[in-house]
C-alpha cells in the first residue's frame, strides 16, 4: 500500500487547488479535476486547501505516518489489497460531521482510498476511521457483487461491519458517537419496522440516503445505526471475526439464513 504525500503536495499548490485534483483524475475514468474537488468536499474535505498551516499541523501530529502504520497491520491481519491512501484535511466547520463522525472521514473504493481528518484529532480516533474505511475496501473487495448493484441491506452490512471492525480492534473508545444513540430494543424496533420492509432499495434511490444517514423523518443515523446491531449480533453469536465477515453475504449476516 502506498500513502500518497498529499501534504506536499499542497504545501507545493498555488493559489488553485484544482491543480492538486488533476494529479488524480486518472483514477477517476471520465471525471473532471474540479467534480473531484467537489465531490470530496460533499463528502467532508475542507474546500479551503490553501490553508497550509493545517497541513503543518497535521505533519506535526505525524497523521501520514500513523495510518501508515496502521495500514500495514491491517493488510497483514486481513489479507487486503495493496492500494494508494490519499490524506486531506477535513471540513472542521461542519457541524454534522464533527457530531456524527468525530470530525473525520473516508471515501472508500476497491483499489483506492481518501481520508479526510483534521489537525487535532488523537491517534486513536486516526486509527479509528482508518480501521473502519479500510474495512470498506476489503469488503468491496472481497464481497462478490458491485457496489453499483447494491441494494440497502448490503449497504447497511458495509457499514456495519467496518464498526465492527473498529470495535474488534479498538474497543468501546474507538467507536463513533451514533453507536450509543439507540438501546437494543429500539434498534430492534427499527430494523423490522423500517429498515426490513426496505432492505432491497437500490443504492441510486433517494431513499436509500434517506434511510441510511436518518434523513427527515427518519431516525437519526438509521442504517448505520441499524448495520451495527445486526452485525455484531451475529459476529458475536458466532466467535466470528472482521476478516471472515468480509466475505459474507448481507442476506446471511442480517436475516441469519
Amino acid at each position: 500500500m502506498t500513502i500518497i504525500n498529499t501534504d506536499q503536495w499542497i504545501l507545493e499548490m498555488d493559489s488553485d487547488p484544482i491543480e492538486i485534483f488533476m494529479k488524480i483524475e486518472h483514477y477517476f475514468p471520465e471525471t473532471t479535476a474540479f467534480d473531484i474537488y467537489q465531490y470530496f468536499i460533499q463528502y467532508g474535505m475542507t474546500p479551503f486547501l490553501e490553508e497550509k498551516e493545517r497541513i503543518i499541523l497535521m505533519q506535526e501530529k505525524k497523521i501520514w505516518d500513523i495510518v501508515q502504520q496502521e495500514e500495514h497491520v491491517l493488510q497483514k491481519q486481513w489479507d487486503g489489497p495493496n492500494i494508494p491512501i490519499f490524506i486531506f484535511p477535513s471540513d472542521h466547520l461542519n457541524s454534522q460531521l464533527v457530531m456524527e463522525h468525530n470530525g473525520m472521514s473516508g471515501i472508500a473504493f476497491q483499489d483506492k482510498l481518501f481520508l479526510f481528518i483534521a489537525e487535532h484529532q488523537t491517534e486513536k480516533e486516526i486509527r479509528s476511521l482508518f480501521t473502519h474505511e479500510y474495512s470498506h475496501v476489503c469488503r468491496l473487495k472481497s464481497y462478490p457483487k458491485n457496489q453499483q448493484d447494491y441494494v440497502l441491506l448490503d449497504t447497511i452490512i458495509l457499514e456495519g461491519i467496518a464498526e465492527y471492525a473498529v470495535y474488534e480492534r479498538h474497543g468501546l473508545d474507538g467507536l463513533s458517537n451514533w453507536t450509543n444513540r439507540y438501546n437494543k430494543d429500539q434498534l430492534k424496533n427499527m430494523w423490522e419496522q423500517i429498515v426490513l420492509p426496505n432492505k432491497n432499495i437500490p443504492i441510486h434511490d433517494h431513499k436509500h440516503q434517506h434511510l441510511l444517514y436518518g434523513l427527515h423523518s427518519y431516525p437519526s443515523m438509521l442504517g448505520y445505526c441499524v448495520g451495527f446491531y445486526l452485525v455484531r449480533n451475529y459476529a458475536e453469536a458466532r466467535n466470528l471475526s472482521c476478516k471472515e465477515l468480509h466475505q459474507m453475504n448481507s442476506q446471511c449476516i442480517a436475516l441469519r439464513e
